[in-house]
């Protein structure tokens, strides 16, 4: 799907509001309610939309230590480092990387204490490496839009 300049404003729009209603989205992009809908769905059909989240603070929910971990499997053990990151909803990011270690995690939890039986659970499988997270001075984001955004 072509990225038009239509399509990079309704994005704009919803990332700035994904809540707003369709009609209030078409007033924004000067285009009827039935058009926008049907852009919309095209992009939600493409996987440029991938869904509309809740952004939740872990510290409000009691959750005020981040901490990245990087993970470098034993011989063989990828896919069971893998299984575990999934398992464990504290982690809410695990990617794999290249470089000397394959996984990083991003894990949230109530106190550093706790940290310790989440790295007891990978020790069998992998070597890990923990920074606690001090601040972050970018937060979570979307990518750049099109149109020169990219800087």
């Amino acid at each position: 799907m072509i990225l038009d300049a239509k399509n990079i404003a309704l994005l704009r729009q919803l990332q700035a509001d994904p809540r707003q209603p369709m009609s209030e989205l078409a007033r924004r992009v000067g285009m009827s309610g039935p058009a926008v809908r049907e852009r919309v769905q095209r992009l939600e059909d493409a996987g440029i939309i991938r869904g509309y989240r809740v952004d939740i603070d872990p510290k409000a929910i009691g959750l005020p230590v981040m901490a990245i971990i990087r993970i470098r499997p034993l011989p063989g053990q990828s896919q069971r480092v893998a299984e575990l990151a999934q398992q464990m909803p504290t982690i809410t990011e695990c990617h794999r990387v290249t470089g000397e270690d394959c996984f990083i995690v991003k894990i949230h939890l109530d106190a550093i204490d706790t940290l310790d039986r989440v790295l007891d659970r990978f020790l069998a499988h992998a070597t890990t490496t923990t920074s606690i997270v001090q601040s972050s001075p970018v937060p979570p984001r979307a990518p750049p839009l099109p149109n020169g955004e990219n800087a």
